[in-house]
């Protein structure tokens, strides 16, 4: 194993002179302003297309609309809106400018809203809709800094542009040349999954080595008329991210979707050749598949098939988990694989529209055995590992060299070592500057010679592959002094399709237990098949013995996986969920280990540790 490795390459060279607005003027040098850039979904559920030209002379007639309202170069902006055209028309128009970008969660509360921009200094607020605007003029006279905010359903583009016409051509560009690499770009808040948002400052040199390091990772997704349907939340840096790459393709089309309650049928009707999502996402795709294939025969066939493509997968990839590399499969398994593709893994691939040929996951850990099912039906799995910090993923899982298992390789650019506590530490000019106003955190956050800590534990093997082995402060330690990892436990149990989430506790107590959530649409499938009315509540299905014994059975899977000290001795399944709301969930859907401990302390003692 290695304890350092930088992959092989040279290392990006940037302009000073570039921020990442020219990942649309590289778009459009490249390729002229007539290719379709972008698509936008109306409410009739068409898709109407955008082109290169016409997205650039919106974003410069946002751009004069943002200097006539007084925003100066370095001056944060705050777009608090879910994923749509119109978030990626301001993303490029405040880069332009010079306008810092201080990005807030469409599910991120009043009172959160208003620590962000109090702490960033924002003057313009921009919302999307009437209720998230109404959320922002609550806290108005909490904000002394805040000037403005607009309402986009309230024609605040528009309104942009409408003021834009009192700024030149020669002003405008006069302000684009004067913003450089170096400058302040975004300041994104963590979501704060082991403490308070803190806000990272990443400057467009940051931005413009992350995306165009990861682009050169992927050259396959971004060949053929690639086509990303994107509905994480903008204010994510991973989305971010696949926005900035796809746009700057050479013929790359982003569909903006606000949110998946309609998912299915826009995969349908946009026809994406890639998808990103949280693991969550994919999870719930196979249990619906699962559940749809029922208990009979076509049950078994389905979970047959399901370990063949997992089987394939290890076969044709290769993995940590199995111990070597790709090799070709057997006649007898080539002809086992056309059977299932043709009776199963068609039907499953065509939920993804009809052109998909690649997912991206990131944003929390994903499942080994999810990601093998994937690619082993015939759809490339692809794994980013990063953070905030970072600017988005500064490692990433190959399509021509997929090691599953582990989260690849470091990006060009980027070097990776593991420190004497074993924690994984990264360096390259996608490390951002500091935490906004924090110094004191920024100092704790970098080594002494300026390497980042991750947090994460891990282990480097001798191609530079990372495998993430467990999070540094989220380790366990019982009464007994065992060393615990949940998350592989975790993983494992939240593969029933009746689990939302499930946390395994137990630091500093005498064994190791488990709360579990419950997954409403899950249960109101699995229901009838084991003889319960699928209208039960949540309240009623937990208190089921048949819900239970489920659970149980692949709490004894992730059992059988660890020594009997580090098992689940109980569990207990709560009536209430994890959400922002109770504080057990970020933004990005990550569960807040130290919130769950304390919201539902009293149900953790009295229900598995009070004999």
């Amino acid at each position: 194993m290695l304890t350092e490795y930088t992959t092989p390459g040279e290392r990006l060279t940037l302009n000073d002179d570039e921020t990442r607005y020219n990942f649309l003027l590289d778009r459009i040098a490249r390729t002229g302003t007539d290719t379709i850039i972008a698509e936008n979904k109306q409410n009739d559920g068409t898709w109407i297309q955008v082109t290169a030209g016409e997205f650039h002379d919106r974003v410069r007639e946002i751009a004069k609309g943002l200097i006539a309202f007084g925003i100066q170069k370095g001056d944060a902006v705050t777009i608090f809106s879910s994923t749509r055209l119109e978030w990626g028309l301001l993303d490029f128009a405040l880069a332009a400018v010079g306008g810092v970008l201080v990005p807030i969660y469409d599910t991120d509360s009043a009172i959160q809203a208003a620590h962000i921009m109090n702490d960033s200094s924002v003057r313009l607020a921009i919302a999307d809709n009437r209720e998230r605007f109404d959320r922002l003029d609550s806290v108005l006279d909490e904000c002394p800094s805040l000037e403005r905010i607009l309402m986009i359903d309230g024609h605040a583009l528009e309104t942009l542009e409408g003021l834009g016409l009192m700024v030149s051509d020669e002003e405008l560009d006069e302000r684009i040349s004067s913003v450089k690499a170096d400058d302040l770009s975004t300041i994104v808040y963590t979501s704060g999954s082991t403490g308070a948002p803190k806000g990272v400052e990443l400057t467009h040199r940051n931005i413009l080595a992350s995306t165009r390091a990861a682009a050169a990772c992927v050259p396959e997704t971004l060949s053929n008329e690639p086509r990303l349907l994107l509905f994480l939340p903008l204010a994510h840096c991973f989305a971010q991210l696949v926005q900035y790459i796809a746009i700057n393709s050479d013929d790359g089309v982003v569909g903006y979707l606000s949110g998946i309650k309609t998912l299915p049928a826009d995969m349908h009707t946009f026809e994406p050749t890639f998808i990103l999502g949280v693991p969550r996402v994919f999870e719930k795709v196979f249990n619906a598949a699962s559940r749809k294939a029922g208990t009979g025969f076509k049950g078994r066939m389905f979970h047959a098939a399901a370990e063949h493509a997992i089987a394939w997968s290890q076969t044709v990839n290769g993995g940590t988990d199995v111990g070597t590399g790709p090799v070709t499969p057997s006649a007898e398994m080539r002809a086992k694989h056309a059977m299932y593709d043709k009776l199963v893994y068609h039907t499953i691939r065509s939920a993804f529209g009809p052109r998909i040929q690649f997912l991206a996951a990131g944003g929390a850990p994903l499942d080994t055995s999810l990601c093998h099912f994937f690619n082993g039906i015939g759809l490339t799995m692809i794994q980013g590992y990063g953070m905030t910090e970072t600017a988005a993923p500064f490692a990433f899982t190959r399509p021509s060299d997929n090691r599953i298992g582990t989260v690849g390789k470091p990006v060009p650019g980027s070097s990776v070592r593991i420190s004497a506590t074993g924690e994984l530490e990264m360096s390259g000019q996608n490390v951002f500057r500091g935490y906004h106003n924090l110094p004191e955190k920024t100092a704790e956050a970098l080594s002494s010679d300026g390497w980042l800590r991750t947090g994460d534990l891990a282990s480097i093997d001798d191609e530079g592959n990372i495998t993430i082995t467990g999070r540094a402060k989220d380790i366990l330690i019982t009464a007994g002094g065992k060393n615990v990892s949940p998350i592989p436990m975790e993983q494992t149990i939240a593969k029933c399709p009746i689990v939302e989430h499930a946390v395994v506790v137990g630091d500093n107590r005498p064994f190791i237990g488990a709360v579990m959530t419950l997954d409403k649409e899950g249960l109101e499938q699995w229901l009838p098949t084991v003889g319960q009315d699928a209208s039960l509540s949540i309240e009623q299905a937990a208190a089921l013995p048949v819900v239970a014994e489920e659970i149980q059975r692949y709490v004894d899977k992730a059992n059988a996986e660890v020594s009997r000290a580090e098992s689940v001795r109980k569990f207990i399944v709560l009536t209430d969920t994890f959400s922002q709301d109770n504080a057990c969930l970020t933004p990005s859907m990550k569960v807040v280990r130290p919130a769950v401990n304390r919201v539902f302390a009293d149900e953790i003692e009295r229900r598995i540790y009070t004999r």
